[in-house]
C-alpha cells in the first residue's frame, strides 16, 4: 500500500503534504479548533458538540477527505491517552466543592470511537474502523492492519492516523492509504 495525502496538526499549524495551510499564534488547543473550523469554512455543526479529541481527529481528516466519496474507505486510528483529557475535565467537576455539576452531557462526544464515529457520518462510510490505544505511534502496525482490512475487500482506501491529545498537548499524524 503506499501513503498518499499526509496531514499534520501540531503547534498550532495544519500542515499538509509538508505545506503549512493554516497557522495561528494561540497556544490553546480549544481557540486553535475553532479558529481553523472557521477559517477553513468547515461545515459540520456538530464539530461544536465534540470534545478536544474528537475536534483534533475531525480537523486532520477533513484535511485528507474534503468532499470526495469515501464510502469505501475505512478508519484505523490509534493514540496513547485514549479520551484521558476529558475524563480528567469531568473527574475535576466532581472534585470541586463549589462549583459541583458532574454531567453526564461531559461525556456525549467522548471516547476514541466517537472520533472515528463522526468521521464515518459525515463520509458515510460503509467500512470497518479500528481506533486503538498503544504506548506509541506505530505506523508498521497500522499500516499492517489497513493492508488486512483492503485485501479482506472490507475497503478500498483506509484513513490512518496518530490523534494525541492531553490537556494542552496534541499532535495528529493522518494519512491516507491505497493500493
Amino acid at each position: 500500500m503506499k501513503k498518499t495525502d499526509t496531514c499534520t496538526i501540531k503547534d498550532a499549524k495544519i500542515i499538509i503534504n509538508n505545506e503549512i495551510i493554516f497557522e495561528t499564534p494561540t497556544e490553546n488547543f480549544s481557540d486553535f479548533a475553532k479558529e481553523a473550523y472557521k477559517s477553513l469554512e468547515l461545515n459540520y455543526p456538530k464539530f461544536h458538540k465534540m470534545d478536544n479529541l474528537s475536534k483534533l481527529a475531525f480537523l486532520a481528516s477533513e484535511m485528507i477527505l474534503k468532499d470526495e466519496d469515501h464510502s469505501a474507505t475505512a478508519l484505523v486510528f490509534a493514540n496513547k491517552s485514549s479520551s484521558l483529557d476529558t475524563d480528567f475535565k469531568y473527574q475535576e467537576s466532581i472534585n470541586s466543592q463549589e462549583n459541583y455539576f458532574p454531567s453526564p452531557a461531559v461525556f456525549v462526544y467522548t471516547l476514541p470511537n466517537i472520533c472515528v464515529g463522526e468521521i464515518s457520518i459525515k463520509h458515510k462510510m460503509q467500512t470497518e474502523n479500528a481506533f486503538f490505544v498503544l504506548d506509541e505511534f506505530d505506523e508498521k502496525f497500522l499500516n499492517d492492519y489497513s493492508e488486512q482490512i483492503v485485501q479482506s475487500g472490507k475497503a478500498e482506501k483506509v484513513l490512518c492516523g496518530w490523534v494525541e491529545l492531553y490537556q494542552e498537548s496534541y499532535k495528529a499524524f493522518v494519512y491516507l492509504l491505497t493500493l
